[in-house]
């Protein structure tokens, strides 16, 4: 099997792992959020961030170590604007789910507590909560552009 094609499948592979895993949690964790019950929100956000740091993460390194091995093994020209749009596009993301996943582990923590003492979800918990909401939004929209510009190389 021509190695080419090996590092193109693990490069699409991963990129439906990190856009499948990241779509799912953000649907399991917004699902959790409506219910506004922390004994919900709490082991939901836990899963939530296990999967983000099996998947995600793994999923995260790949793309762009795939990526540059196919810019080289394609022999396109790496300064390419459709490519640099791309990095850009991934570094957005990167830079929006990083805080995510602090954010998520924060809200795990706020739901337990809320939880082991039963109280009501505190200011602290909703604003997290929101901030992870809006953080999402840019991240996948620059996943979707990037799914463009792979398969259209303009």
């Amino acid at each position: 099997m021509d190695h080419i094609l090996i590092i193109k499948w693990l490069h699409v592979l991963s990129a439906t792992v990190l856009f499948g895993t990241g779509l799912g949690t953000a649907f399991f964790m917004w699902s959790a959020h409506l219910t506004g019950d922390p004994a919900i929100i709490a082991p939901t956000a836990k899963t939530v961030v296990r999967a983000d740091w099996l998947f995600t993460t793994t999923s995260g390194i790949i793309q762009p170590v795939t990526g540059l091995m196919l810019v080289h093994g394609y022999g396109y020209d790496p300064l390419s604007p459709w490519l640099l749009w791309t990095y850009g596009l991934y570094a957005l993301s990167l830079a929006c789910w990083l805080p995510v996943v602090r954010l998520q582990m924060r809200i795990r923590d706020l739901a337990a507590e809320a939880a082991e003492v039963r109280k009501p979800l505190s200011d602290n918990y909703h604003r997290a909560a929101k901030l992870w909401f809006l953080l999402g939004w840019p991240a996948f929209i620059a996943l979707l552009i990037i799914f463009y510009l792979m398969l259209a190389r303009p």
